[in-house]
């Protein structure tokens, strides 16, 4: 939505709450209540997602099965738990843009992350260096350079940090793509994240995902920031494996089970490498028990045990609103929520804080990222107390991200109100 359109009034702003086609929707969730007894504005849906309403019915009637069914639940409860996992799957193709035999929901993000570099990660002496972002998010930072040393090599040497330029607070896609071009020979695996979790960058994913394959690099993603948040196609743009995480912008629950996307085109790559675990056994043959592993085609090879029904429970409630709302009425809404609150900041023109996450629209998700120059972290504790719950990244860093599911324009104008006050 155009600047244009927007004012500054709260008048404004419920106005296009009374419009929004999404407006029912937030009252499918539990909002927290700030200290003076309102609803609190919740802008940490990049952090931990809301609670749907529904979650608790979804988890007591797999306590029911248990309770009433024990084991005979896998076959005969209203939910089976043996293919339980398959409806998650199956709605997260549409918000991944995948095909069915490419997503599963298992693990966690981290867990994930592992077994795909086990599989995808092959580093020869000729082509043996990974590509991350400068301050991709830690857990991504371990989990490759602990891969780089399990297979002997130096992460001093054999990983390459993509920094923006000087002054600078975001990565050009230009300069990736210069990097591919000049290293791409050496690099074995490109491992980015979708949405930047500190800066709010959103990459060029099938960008990056074209000029690395031409180099005959692996490219891969970690759609923490993105499930849910940013339209993506991981089929059509031919990425070769993505995690994520489920309890951001999934409204999963903390801890929430997490998810992965294998292309279709290694979906029967049975000879290549893994880590095995029963549950990734072939489903004719699994409950035979023989000895010998055979990997079931597709993302579901990958699986290592059984997965937890009552973790998975909460995550199904919300995929079933991502269903009903629909990825690209989300996206409309997120960029213009996203647009506003841009736009009531910039009204301020203060020097004591500036936006770091890109000023493109179709660069960046729900979240803005503000650096703010004295006494951040102040300002942040004290919107909290005021009941504007978003968060703070060292060193200068206020995160907020007003989700389309839940939030409306008056949060926004709510947050601009008291955040403008309070860095004064």
């Amino acid at each position: 939505m155009a600047t244009a359109y927007f004012d500054t009034s709260a008048t404004f702003a419920a106005e296009m709450d009374a419009r929004d086609p999404l407006a029912g929707f937030r009252g499918k969730f539990h909002i927290p209540l700030a200290p003076d007894g309102r609803e609190s504005v919740y802008l940490c849906g990049h952090s931990l997602g809301l609670q749907p309403k529904r979650v608790r019915e979804y988890i007591e009637q797999e306590l029911h099965d248990w309770e009433k069914l024990a084991v005979e639940a896998h076959f005969r409860g209203r939910n089976p738990w043996l293919p339980y996992h398959r409806p998650l799957s199956e709605k997260l193709t549409a918000i991944v843009g995948a095909r069915p035999i490419e997503v599963v929901a298992m693990n966690s993000l981290t867990v994930n992350l592992h077994l795909m570099m086990v599989s995808f990660y092959r580093p020869t002496p000729q082509r043996h260096k990974i590509v991350i972002e400068t301050g991709a998010f830690p857990s991504d930072q371990y989990a490759v350079k602990s891969q780089l040393r399990f297979r002997g090599w130096d992460p001093a040497t054999s990983l390459i940090e993509l920094k923006p330029r000087p002054s600078e607070a975001t990565v050009r896609q230009e300069d990736i793509e210069a990097l591919l071009e000049r290293e791409g020979q050496s690099i074995a695996l490109v491992m980015l994240g979708g949405v930047n979790y500190a800066t709010g960058q959103l990459f060029d994913m099938p960008a990056i995902t074209r000029a690395g394959h031409a180099q005959g690099c692996i490219v891969a993603f970690d759609l923490a920031h993105a499930a849910g948040n940013v339209p993506v196609k991981l089929h059509d743009w031919d990425v070769d494996f993505a995690v994520w995480c489920s309890y951001k912008y999934l409204n999963g629950g903390p801890g929430c089970v997490a998810g992965c996307f294998v292309h279709e085109r290694h979906a029967h790559e049975f000879e290549r490498p893994r880590f095995a675990g029963w549950w990734g056994h072939e489903e004719q043959t699994r409950f035979r028990m023989g000895p010998e592993f055979h990997p079931a085609p597709g993302a579901e090879g990958w699986q290592l045990s059984n997965p937890s029904i009552l973790a998975m429970a909460p995550l199904r409630a919300s995929l079933d609103l991502f269903a009903e709302a629909g990825m690209e009425r989300l996206r409309e809404k997120s960029m213009a929520l996203t647009g506003y609150l841009e736009f009531l900041l910039d009204q301020n023109g203060s020097a004591k804080f500036s936006i770091i996450t890109p000023r493109d629209p179709q660069r960046r998700g729900a979240q803005l990222s503000i650096g703010v120059r004295e006494n951040g972290r102040a300002v942040c504790e004290r919107l909290n107390a005021e009941g504007i719950l978003c968060d703070w990244r060292e060193p200068n860093i206020l995160r907020v991200a007003p989700a389309p599911l839940y939030n409306t324009y008056s949060d926004v104008h709510r947050c601009a109100e008291r955040f403008l006050a309070a860095i004064g």
